[in-house]
């Protein structure tokens, strides 16, 4: 029995249901779903010249041109690609932009081939905006700010609470100078899909009030949804408040341990070490204006010295060397400042175990 074309965009993304991106590659990389992939029904050359055809001669020369563009092993290998799809992911479904022409066209090949597989009507734009609303909608919900100074394990406390939203995982970016990576931060159509995704999942599960960590306006290179900025700053606020050692050992391991591993996973071991080094040298770099050039200099001299350490004998004891200075003449006396300003809706302080004790008292 065939299955109809899919309208119900909720049960799409809290099933984690498999999607096939017929758009062009282009229009992917800037902005898909978390669970679908790209299987582009024309390249973007392709995709242009069909493009300037419709402006100019109108739809029917468009899609006469496509058809002389696609064809023969070309449209076979595309086709094969889908019907791969389609076998590996029976409940899935397809999409092009409007679920106009491309989703019927791809939908007709396929069945062509043998296979009847359903389109979501209104494509990726009914999807987008079905996320876009969702933000909005859960954004009026009860929220809470979890806070603290850098290194009190605000983003692993949002992923251990049932009803914590993790903004940076969202945002592939830990929101600070050193914040980024070994792999590109998320754009921001994908960065708001994959927020929405993750309110969406958490609501449909019953929670009804929402905890996010403390951020500012953008994280990285992506905005925080004005809807959301503007419910973070009327929440009510709880403080982690953890020793510096602790502190320091998230820091080690996050900026540190983690970032070398994956650079030298991701790049070979030669070429890894540089590139950690160097992305440790940028997030110095980006703050030097505000620590001083002085005081910039001995704080990546003394980071230098503790990669070189690092490298030659394993150890990572001498980051405290950098690490220490960093927390206590920046990034600390800057967090309290921004904290001071909203000392009024502060609800909570407490460690690390107390503050997750207190949240979940509350769910």
């Amino acid at each position: 029995m065939q299955r109809p074309n899919c309208e119900d965009f909720r049960s799409l993304f809290v099933n984690d249901t498999p999607l096939m991106d017929m758009r062009a590659p282009v229009e992917f990389t800037q902005g898909a779903f978390p669970t679908s992939v790209s299987r582009p029904l024309m390249t973007d050359d392709e995709r242009a010249a069909v493009g300037t055809c419709y402006k100019n001669q109108g739809q029917q020369a468009a899609i006469k041109l496509g058809h002389e563009l696609v064809h023969g092993e070309v449209k076979a290998a595309r086709v094969a690609q889908w019907k791969a799809f389609c076998e590996a992911n029976p409940s899935g479904y397809l999409y092009c932009f409007r679920g106009g022409l491309r989703s019927q066209i791809t939908q007709q090949w396929l069945k062509e081939a043998g296979i009847d597989f359903p389109f979501i009507t209104g494509g990726y734009k009914a999807l987008r905006r079905f996320l876009i609303d969702t933000i909005d909608d859960i954004a009026q919900k009860p929220t809470v700010i979890v806070a603290g100074n850098t290194g009190n394990g605000k983003t692993i406390m949002v992923n251990e609470l049932t009803n914590g939203i993790d903004l940076e995982g969202a945002a592939h970016h830990r929101g600070s100078s050193f914040g980024r990576f070994v792999t590109p931060q998320r754009t921001q159509i994908a960065f708001e899909n994959d927020l929405a995704v993750q309110m969406l999942k958490k609501h449909d599960r019953g929670v009804t009030q929402f905890i996010y960590e403390d951020e500012s306006k953008s994280i990285g290179c992506v905005m925080v949804p004005l809807s959301l900025q503007a419910a973070m700053k009327q929440a009510s606020i709880a403080v982690i408040e953890d020793p510096i050692d602790v502190r320091l050992g998230r820091l080690l391991d996050d900026y540190v341990i983690t970032m070398q591993h994956d650079y030298v996973a991701h790049y070979g071991e030669e070429q890894g070490w540089i590139l950690f080094e160097e992305y440790l040298e940028k997030g110095m770099f980006n703050i030097r204006k505000r620590l001083g050039l002085e005081r910039y200099q001995e704080i990546l001299d003394a980071q230098k010295h503790a990669i070189n350490v690092m490298q030659s004998t394993g150890s990572v004891s001498e980051h405290d060397g950098w690490l220490v200075p960093l927390l206590e003449q920046y990034y600390d006396p800057m967090y309290t400042y921004q904290l001071s300003k909203k000392v009024e809706r502060i609800v909570f302080r407490g460690d690390y175990q107390t503050v997750k004790a207190w949240f979940e008292a509350q769910s």
